[in-house]
Formats: C-alpha cells, sequence, structure tokens
C-alpha cells in the first residue's frame, strides 16, 4: 500500500456531546474529524486550533493511504494495523469515503514509519 505522512500535529478532543461542535473547530485541512457516540462528541483537529483548557490527547501525527479506496475492500486496516502492533506502535484510525487515516504518537511516528515500511508499504512525505 501507498502512504503519506501530514506534516501536522493532530489533538484528539473529547467533549459532551451537549455542548455542541465548539467555534475554535474548523474544516481546516490537513485533517479534522467529528464523532458522536452517545454523549460523547470526539473530534480530531490540528494541534494549534484546541484550546489548552479541552480535554485532548496532543502530539498525534497522521499517515494517510493514498486513495481513494473502494468500499468494499478488505483487509486494509488490518494489514496496517497489525504492522504497527507488532511494532508496539498505538495507533487511533479514522476513516473518510476515499481512504482510511492512522494516527500515532509523534513520538512513534519513525517507529510507526519504519514498521509499515517493513511490512511493505510506501510511506512518503505530504507533498
Amino acid at each position: 500500500m501507498h502512504l503519506t505522512q501530514l506534516d501536522t500535529d493532530l489533538a484528539i478532543c473529547r467533549l459532551p456531546v451537549r455542548d455542541g461542535v465548539p467555534p475554535w473547530f474548523t474544516l481546516e485541512p490537513p485533517l479534522t474529524a467529528a464523532v458522536v457516540r452517545g454523549g460523547e462528541l470526539t473530534l480530531v483537529a490540528p494541534q494549534a486550533s484546541v484550546p489548552d483548557d479541552v480535554t485532548a490527547e496532543r502530539g498525534w501525527r497522521a499517515i494517510e493511504v493514498t486513495g481513494p479506496l473502494d468500499l468494499t475492500m478488505t483487509g486494509v486496516m488490518a494489514a496496517l494495523s497489525q504492522a504497527l502492533a507488532q511494532a508496539g506502535v498505538a495507533l487511533f484510525a479514522v476513516s473518510s469515503y476515499d481512504t482510511d487515516v492512522l494516527l500515532v504518537r509523534r513520538t512513534q511516528l519513525q517507529a510507526a514509519v519504519d514498521a509499515l515500511r517493513d511490512a511493505g508499504h510506501v510511506v512518503g512525505d505530504q507533498p
């Protein structure tokens, strides 16, 4: 598989869904995501846009699968997550209609890239 490292630090935020989407959350590149589950609102956003008082895990980087991917493809996340698991790299996965994105801690980015390359994947830098 071909993948691309995105060069922006990201934060994974947890907010109460009752508060709605905050004004600081904008649809800016390279990646934003919003998920509602029960009473929880999870946001993925560029770290620089997240206020300090927001409950968040900061210091994540994204590795994006080059897409678009057909929604009937199987085994994409399994192959990628297996390579990272064998290297002891934790991941947070986000998917869009066209592709899959792996978020890994910035401190584990090089280990993640090495593990993916060792598994036969091509990992490039953001153009």
